[in-house]
């Protein structure tokens, strides 16, 4: 009996240290494929679904941007205003004063703010303090040059509250998710108590806890930066990264489906196909000189939507590796690795996340090797 029992456990032990991952495929009708392993809490041994809830990175922009565009069909937000007026004092580049920096700059990374002062403006803090600080800026005038930037969202959040009178989460709530059908929400705000006790939990590639450890509680406050907090004293528009709209999205992969399904259906009464294109038709593509790639990552860019691949020099953005033309956005941090990806030409679309993915992971693109196995792994 001894041998079976230890086969069991080292088999239990293997499982356990396998880092979680999902990947769903679908089609404009829904999830076509669904492929999960490893362990979304390695404590609680519980095994990950592609309905559990995950930090997912940098898709928030994408998402931030069918909010933008939801606001923007409804007159509530102008791409090409300056957006100083909502926000009520002046935001400009200290060395390019008379230039106004609008949502389509901020969207598209071309709004010349930079992150070499930070992004993740603590609890009590204020965006205009904070942008206040000459490093928070490039030396090149808005609109002339792309340089990926995670400051950019916190704007557009700040933006969104003062022109609707609502928090952030709220709005993404009530002009995303809930439209959706999606459990899913920014900061586990909004989020219901059975996604938070499904709760992927992140960790590094050594087994350490990188984030979202919640054991079914909800953060006492949305902001990293204490662990309580009086959000009926924060004033609308004062500090937009709260919420984390850069990056802050929980959702579960089934969910990014969701969003991806909603896009090969160009919009379908969410949103109207002009809108989808517009966020999908790039804004700036790499032309030797005109941004910074990233290390060949980043070529061609819409209203955060990324386009791949780019046959140029300089880019290395071939995720697929296909031939096909895909758009959508990847995320990276807290050692996870993520996208939602679309081919509209044939429909069809996958989501992913790897967690407890190593720092130098490298494919034979820009991207992970994690990101190319799930990306390539057929349907």
């Amino acid at each position: 009996m001894r041998a079976p029992l230890l086969l069991l456990l080292l088999a239990l032990s293997a499982c356990a240290a396998r880092p979680a991952e999902v990947r769903v495929g679908f089609d404009a009708s829904g999830v076509t494929s669904v492929k999960a392993s490893g362990l979304a809490d390695r404590a609680a041994r519980r095994r990950v679904t592609a309905d559990d809830p995950v930090r997912v990175a940098s898709i928030s922009k994408l998402v931030v941007a069918l909010g933008v565009m939801r606001l923007a069909e409804a007159g509530k937000l102008d791409l090409d205003a300056d957006v100083s007026t909502l926000l009520d004092w002046r935001l400009r580049n200290p060395a390019h004063p008379d230039v106004p920096i609008t949502l389509r700059l901020l969207l598209s990374h071309r709004s010349s703010l930079t992150d070499s002062a930070g992004y993740i403006i603590p609890w009590g803090g204020s965006l205009q303090d904070w942008v206040a600080n000459p490093k928070a800026w490039d030396v090149t005038a808005p609109g002339t040059r792309f340089a990926y930037t995670n400051l950019n969202f916190p704007v557009i959040a700040s933006v969104i509250e003062r022109a609707t009178g609502e928090r952030f989460d709220r709005v993404m709530t009530r002009e995303v998710f809930g439209p959706l059908g999606l459990d899913a929400c920014y900061n586990w705000s909004g989020c219901s108590d059975s996604a938070l006790a499904r709760a992927v939990v992140l960790y590094r590639a050594s087994g350490d806890i990188a984030l979202d450890d919640l054991k079914g509680a909800r953060p006492g406050c949305p902001s990293a930066s204490v662990p309580r907090c009086d959000l009926g004293a924060y004033r609308l528009g004062d500090n937009g990264a709260i919420f984390s709209p850069q990056g802050g999205m929980r959702i579960s992969m089934r969910g990014l489906a969701a969003i991806g399904a909603m896009l090969l259906r160009n919009g379908d009464g969410f949103l109207k196909p002009e809108s989808i294109a517009l966020i999908a038709t790039p804004a700036w593509v790499f032309d030797g000189a005109n941004g910074d790639t990233s290390k060949g990552f980043y070529c061609q860019y819409g209203l955060a939507v990324t386009t791949l691949p780019t046959p140029r020099a300089g880019c290395a953005d071939d995720l697929f590796g296909d031939g096909a033309t895909w758009i959508g956005h990847a995320g990276e941090a807290y050692a996870l690795r993520s996208g939602l990806w679309i081919d509209r030409a044939s429909g069809r679309g996958i989501a992913f996340f790897a967690s407890a993915v190593e720092d130098d992971s490298k494919g034979g693109s820009a991207f992970s090797r994690e990101e190319e196995r799930l990306a390539r792994a057929g349907p």
